[in-house]
């Protein structure tokens, strides 16, 4: 299992508080002028370096992503998107990033925003997350506070502000570039390829679209390093990751895991062991098949890597004794 001292969310169940001063307690924050001040190429190399691949669900490459953007900045301003539409069936990690670590996403933001050049982020969150949305806007007040966002953030020299928009319940705008699409008012239809959004994105200027995990977690592998956070997991599949796991099991729970633990560790160990069936790990189908013992040791041994891992939200219901 994953060690304490390596998890990422201190407060995934709120034990601590949300608040931005319980977060400074935490850490989050902690040399964040300092990070900034490294400069754009060492923020992005120290991505690639620690081998993040978004958490929505495709699994691209975070730095390259971030490499994609224009060095320079004509023109045409840059814009940092952040996609808090989760509406994948039984997925809820980022509703509680965002009930419970506000900061770390927020903090994620300012760096990120930084890297990619730009001065404003849109924080797109399912309609549906409307006291999640308030909890968020909240926090984002708490940060402008503290000057931590703003006119020269967090001290940096960097100008950035964070803006929420709100969803109105179409599951196709979790796809990047209906998102966009949304949010410059228009119906939510996907756009064609290329361009892609680095270079035509919000409003035809560059653009990088992130999840919300994947964004949180930014702050602490660049303060750990990199290469702490590729010592996680497995090759090519590396850190951390949030599980949801639901249905009918004794303790319902995100769980923060390394990625590619074994799907019989991870059930057994964080729900104590109930008796529970399982469907495959990629929850792309809401459909449920009932287990023989046989075929249930079979997916004992099922490692969560590749890109299914990503979606990992695990449906359960008893095993049947056939």
């Amino acid at each position: 299992m994953l060690k304490e001292e390596d998890k990422i969310f201190k407060n995934l169940y709120n034990s601590f508080g949300w608040e931005i001063d319980k977060s400074l307690e935490r850490s989050d924050w902690s040399n964040t002028k300092e990070i900034i001040s490294k400069g754009r190429d060492w923020i992005i190399n120290e991505i690639k370096t620690s081998e993040l691949r978004g958490r929505g669900g495709a699994g691209f490459s975070t730095g390259l992503k971030w490499s994609f953007a224009p060095k320079e900045v004509g023109s045409r301003p840059h814009y940092l998107v952040i996609n808090a539409d989760e509406s994948e069936p039984g997925t809820c990690k980022d509703r509680d990033i965002i009930r419970f670590e506000p900061q770390k996403l927020i903090e994620g933001c300012l760096i990120a925003g930084y890297a990619v050049n730009a001065h404003t982020c849109y924080i797109y969150i399912r309609g549906e997350y409307f006291n999640e949305g308030n909890r968020l806007q909240e926090a984002i007040d708490q940060a402008y506070k503290k000057k931590f966002l703003g006119k020269n953030a967090c001290g940096s020299g960097w100008d950035f502000d964070i803006h929420i928009h709100y969803g109105a319940g179409a599951y196709i705008c979790g796809e990047e570039t209906a998102l966009l699409e949304s949010i410059e008012g228009n119906k939510g239809q996907p756009r064609l390829k290329p361009p892609f959004p680095a270079l035509v994105g919000l409003y035809g200027c560059p653009t990088i679209v992130n999840n919300v995990e994947t964004i949180a977690v930014v702050p602490t592998i660049l303060r750990k390093g990199g290469k702490w956070f590729a010592s996680l997991g497995k090759p090519k599949n590396t850190g951390t990751k949030i599980f949801c796991i639901s249905g009918n099991v004794n303790s319902p729970c995100n769980v923060e895991e390394e990625m590619g633990i074994p799907l019989k560790e991870l059930i057994e160990k964080q729900l104590r062991r109930c008796n529970i069936m399982c469907n495959q790990s990629n929850v792309s189908s809401n459909e449920f098949s009932i287990l023989r013992k046989d075929q249930l040791k079979r997916l004992w041994s099922t490692t969560l890597t590749g890109h299914e891992s990503f979606r990992c939200s695990i449906f359960c219901a008893k095993l049947v004794n056939t």
